[in-house]
């Protein structure tokens, strides 16, 4: 084990021990204050990685349920248990962790067979006669996949980047001697538009589920089906989307503006060959799927089921093997660690932790509440999502930002008696593309820079252009629609 790895586990087993050896609130009872230790040191590694995501829950968990047992031991004779200790598994029974899951299994089938790259030629050879018409090839590819692969890693580095990085080599712009050609815009366009689409749909972007999870967990009345996200999310989310390529060429201008679109679609396609049955099976099964999402409500049935059959229909159909699902790390990893952070907030919110931090912050900024109230409450959410893009500089993982950081924020809002429904619907969007600032924001970002083709000074310039451009349209036109779409009822 290598020094630095053994300096970080030394921090997070001391967290762990301060709270063990600290004394609890009085408001609170010891155990919910060692599982608070629990869950903070968990969130620290999910920030310093000293291991894999997987692995920092797992041992969180262990650590959890061992502090549980011993609780139980020690109860008095009639003393009435605060907990079970299966509670801290209660993550994976989620209906949001196997519906994030289940969705991993239409990602693999797009880049398997073969599909998501027929659809990409087919647009560049209709509408991709121009750069910048191409980076509206990228928009129209990602409102196509998105709902389908909640892994935006696999979305934009998978499928989309290997083909723009295909496309800017066929008009000869090189990463060392000719990136302004056409590369540097086309590669940061990628980034740029997925972290967009990242928030419009709820099966995006895995860590979408779990930040409605953990505002869910905080105010129980606050949830959101998967077309009351697409609908919330529709309005600024669509605005910024379309404006992203034209942001994207205004700062990096290529050389190069007519590209022989036909010609490139024509070498792709002819590449892949005839359309396979599996792609066109797969056509179908996302297609039902998609309309299930929308109209699973209706008939009561529940998103995550629908994303199970997804995936029961593609394995039977044999468009995919479970050898391919098992492959595939990424959806693993996020059953692991989603179904682990899920399970451990439930616990602090069954043993009061929650209820108590929000009392306690309500308390500490009650001299802070008037200049927040401004509007209506709403110059508060506006300076609470401002400080969550702000923040995501220092986060190189959305799915750590959101573990760390939107509980906080929610309670924060409860604290500051912000409107919960209009602050939690911000909260949901900003993670996403406040991660367009750095380029280490997301996980796709260090596969579109290894291309060669961007510089960091360019990237945060225009990342910060889209991630703080898109912060005004979300505060201004989004909130707005939200409060028209709230008080219109359609969260009830």
């Amino acid at each position: 084990m290598d020094k630095s790895k053994i300096i970080k586990l030394g921090v997070l087993i001391l967290i762990v021990v301060i709270t063990c050896i600290t004394p609890n609130p009085e408001e609170l009872p010891p155990i919910a204050w060692k599982l608070f230790g629990v869950y903070l040191a968990a969130i620290v590694g999910l920030v310093m990685k000293p291991y894999k995501e997987p692995v920092i829950l797992l041992a969180a968990i262990a650590v959890s349920a061992i502090f549980i047992g011993l609780y139980n031991k020690n109860l008095l004779e009639g003393e009435k248990s605060l907990i079970e200790m299966k509670k801290v598994l209660g993550g994976y029974a989620s209906t949001t962790t196997w519906l994030v899951f289940s969705a991993f299994s239409l990602s693999v089938s797009f880049v398997i067979t073969g599909l998501g790259k027929r659809i990409a030629y087919n647009l560049i050879g209709m509408i991709g006669s121009s750069t910048l018409k191409l980076g509206y090839v990228n928009v129209f590819l990602e409102l196509l996949l998105s709902p389908a692969m909640p892994s935006n890693t696999a979305r934009a580095g998978g499928v989309i980047t290997p083909i723009f990085n295909g496309v800017a080599a066929a008009l000869g712009s090189d990463p060392e001697k000719s990136p302004d050609k056409a590369g540097k815009y086309l590669l940061l366009n990628v980034y740029m538009v997925t972290k967009t689409t990242s928030y419009i749909f709820l099966t995006a972007m895995a860590p979408n589920a779990l930040a409605l999870s953990l505002l869910h967990q905080i105010n129980p009345e606050f949830n959101l089906s998967w077309v009351q996200w697409m609908v919330f999310a529709s309005v600024p989310g669509l605005l910024c989307l379309f404006l992203t390529p034209l942001v994207v060429y205004k700062f990096c201008t290529p050389e190069m503006k007519k590209v022989d679109n036909k010609t490139i679609a024509k070498n792709g396609l002819e590449e892949l060959g005839p359309m396979s049955t599996k792609e066109m099976i797969l056509c179908g099964v996302f297609v039902v799927a998609l309309l299930g999402w929308i109209f699973g409500k209706m008939i009561g049935v529940d998103s995550a089921a629908i994303a199970l059959a997804a995936m029961a229909i593609l394995l039977i159909t044999n468009v995919i093997s479970w050898d391919d699902i098992l492959k595939s790390k990424g959806g693993w990893s996020t059953l692991v660690w989603y179904g682990g952070i899920i399970g451990l907030s439930g616990v602090l919110t069954q043993v009061d932790f929650f209820k108590w931090l929000g009392e306690t912050l309500a308390e500490k900024l009650e001299f802070i509440a008037p200049f927040m109230q401004g509007g209506e409450g709403m110059v508060g959410i506006v300076i609470v999502l401002a400080i969550s893009v702000v923040i995501r500089y220092i986060f190189a993982s959305g799915a750590a930002y959101v573990a760390a950081m939107v509980s906080v924020f929610g309670l924060l809002g409860v604290a500051l008696k912000l409107p919960y429904d209009i602050l939690a619907i911000g909260i949901l969007f900003s993670n996403a593309y406040g991660g367009c600032t750095t380029h280490y924001g997301g996980a796709a970002a260090p596969i579109v820079m290894a291309c060669g083709y961007n510089d960091t000074k360019s990237w945060w310039k225009v990342g910060s252009v889209v991630g703080y451009g898109s912060l005004i349209i979300h505060c201004t036109i989004g909130i707005l629609w939200w409060m028209f779409l709230v008080n219109s009822g359609i969260l009830k």
